[in-house]
């Protein structure tokens, strides 16, 4: 009779916790909707149009950069949706255990971004990194790692977001209020954007076409072997470059720490799909 008390006790315990992970997974859910709405409401109802003579005071690289990404006449739209594939390590550059992962992602630099990912094959992972805060779980159900809500994550957020920008989002980063650019070298135009009290410089490295080959920047990061905040170099190669109404952008990433050093490692290896951008009403 005892026995049978504590396996019905047991099996109550692991309803309530099975119902109370559903309920959290429902929470979350609704987070990343809210914010990506957040997001899409930041595009312009009414768009400007690109002309040259926007960059003509710009330092050469950064006017050749945004010739080659923008064509002229074409809408500037701030707010893109990235659709991806690749592979995510779940390891490090000795073992890097790549997964392959499938991913949609809004990015609304400098106002934020949002990143729904999940792998394929293994124990499968799945959940979301923002502005805000990074949630993933095992099974699509089982927490494993619930980040976030702090300075730290919000400048190292926002570090990520101003890169991605200089891909994906250029006219997020023509210049304007909190936007400025200047020459790292001949072939590298380095953009500063300031959002409060958060600022990123990012450094992009193009070719004699305009074409973005890379991009690096010091990030905020804890990702080292002290799992101390600090400043460390953060970046990636760019390729594979394609039209997407009216910008040329590059639909092969691959990103990660101290780029530029020995220790590099790419983490994140993503091939994009589709690249949109969501229109708001006027």
């Amino acid at each position: 009779m005892i026995a049978v008390k504590i396996i019905a006790v047991l099996a109550v315990l692991a309803i309530l916790a099975l119902v109370a992970l559903l309920v959290l997974r429902a929470k979350d859910r609704r987070a990343d909707r809210a914010e990506w709405d957040r997001l899409t409401a930041l595009q312009p109802a009414a768009a400007r149009r690109f002309a040259p003579d926007m960059v003509a005071d710009l330092p050469e690289p950064a006017r050749r950069y945004f010739h080659h990404a923008i064509r002229p006449g074409t809408l500037l739209l701030p707010v893109a949706e990235i659709d991806m594939t690749g592979q995510f390590s779940l390891g490090n550059k000795d073992n890097p255990a790549y997964r392959p992962m499938q991913a949609q992602q809004i990015l609304a630099a400098p106002g934020g971004f949002v990143w729904s990912m999940r792998t394929r094959g293994g124990m499968p992972i799945s959940g979301s990194d923002t502005a805000f805060w990074t949630r993933f779980r095992i099974f699509g159900l089982i927490p494993v790692a619930r980040l976030g809500g702090n300075r730290d994550h919000a400048r190292s957020a926002f570090g990520r977001s101003i890169a991605e920008a200089a891909f994906w989002t250029p006219a997020a980063l023509l210049p304007g209020p909190g936007v400025t650019w200047e020459a790292a070298d001949n072939d590298t135009a380095r953009v500063t954007v300031r959002h409060g009290d958060l600022v990123q410089a990012v450094d992009i490295a193009v070719d004699p076409e305009g074409r973005p080959l890379t991009v690096s920047f010091e990030r905020w990061s804890n990702a080292n072997p002290d799992k101390a905040w600090r400043l460390q170099p953060f970046g990636g190669f760019l390729s594979d470059f394609r039209d997407a109404e009216g910008y040329r952008l590059p639909f092969r990433v691959e990103a990660g720490n101290l780029f530029g050093t020995e220790d590099y490692f790419p983490f994140f290896l993503a091939d994009v799909t589709a690249i949109r951008f969501p229109r708001t009403a006027p």
